[in-house]
């Protein structure tokens, strides 16, 4: 993501809370996102542009149309600030956050090519070797739930209760970087 890809970040991520599993596959709303001023998404395609530790990976149609994007955040033992579902990690990772393809674009392999360039660009990083990525799915979100075993990512045994839900469950699923 460039930083002057807002509006089309901004139009993507809309689209994506108007999905019907949008309650619980992202942890944001449909009004809540769209009662944002223009300066909260330049500032949020600004911060994904420059950042080392966050990469945001489009699917761009011929027309120029983004039809899916996933982002991946990295997250150090020894990083200052808390990972999304708060503590710090032991080992250096990723995360896979907003996942999302438009219903029109599934099924031709969109979603296996943004996983590939978000697993490639983890296990690339320079600094501390990541050991692992990780990505969370609702306990309920089965469409989820098949992509990411679908994409090698298995339970890692961890289950957060969600933020807005305490009886809901979000299980932890973990890519292991493979030997060698």
């Amino acid at each position: 993501m460039r930083a002057d890809d807002w509006e089309k970040s901004k139009e993507l991520r809309l689209v994506a809370l108007s999905d019907p599993v949008a309650p619980i596959a992202f942890l944001d709303s449909y009004e809540n996102a769209s009662a944002q001023p223009d300066s909260y998404w330049q500032e949020r395609a600004r911060a994904s542009s420059e950042a080392c530790s966050v990469v945001t990976f489009v699917a761009e149609a011929p027309d120029g149309r983004w039809d899916g994007t996933v982002t991946v955040l990295v997250e150090l033992p020894d990083a200052e600030e808390e990972t999304v579902f708060g503590g710090a990690p032991s080992v250096p990772q990723t995360h896979i956050v907003g996942v999302f393809v438009r219903p029109e674009a599934r099924g031709n392999g969109l979603i296996q090519a943004l996983f590939s360039a978000a697993v490639a660009w983890s296990w690339e990083l320079s600094g501390p070797p990541v050991e692992r990525i990780r990505l969370f799915v609702h306990e309920d979100n089965g469409r989820a739930l098949s992509v990411y075993r679908n994409a090698g990512f298995v339970p890692s045994g961890l289950t957060v209760a969600m933020p807005d839900d305490p009886q809901a469950k979000e299980y932890e699923l973990e890519l292991v970087r493979p030997a060698g």
